[in-house]
């Protein structure tokens, strides 16, 4: 829920939506990456990365247009060998698409915060 006493102390409105999500991939770094993941109490390894760096370059092919719905599929068959949608889970428990996203940086795809695409809430 959209809280306006935290959006008018949050020094980086312009960076992130009223849900903490950033809102582009200018101001991210591996460092913010794992600030971030601490917040969600996830510690990242390789295989956290590598799905990091892949939303990252799905949003960079995709822009502003993606949505939770092609990421989903998207992500299911990049990771089809390792497990899917199932794996994606394992690493990001509260959702590839909401956390993973959180994490690389990103804005949240259109309709992501239904829970058939990615969002446990």
């Amino acid at each position: 829920m959209y809280d306006i006493n935290k959006a008018i102390a949050n020094a980086n409105l312009d960076r992130q939506d009223p849900n903490g999500n950033m809102l582009g991939l200018d101001h991210w770094s591996p460092l913010t990456a794992r600030q971030i993941a601490a917040e969600e109490g996830i510690e990242l390894d390789e295989a956290h990365w590598t799905v990091v760096f892949c939303l990252r370059e799905r949003y960079r092919a995709s822009g502003e247009h993606w949505t939770a719905r092609m990421l989903t599929r998207a992500l299911a068959e990049d990771f089809a060998d390792l497990g899917g949608r199932r794996y994606l889970y394992q690493l990001f428990p509260r959702g590839p698409i909401v956390q993973g996203c959180r994490i690389a940086g990103l804005p949240l795809p259109e309709g992501t915060l239904s829970a058939s695409f990615g969002s446990v809430h």
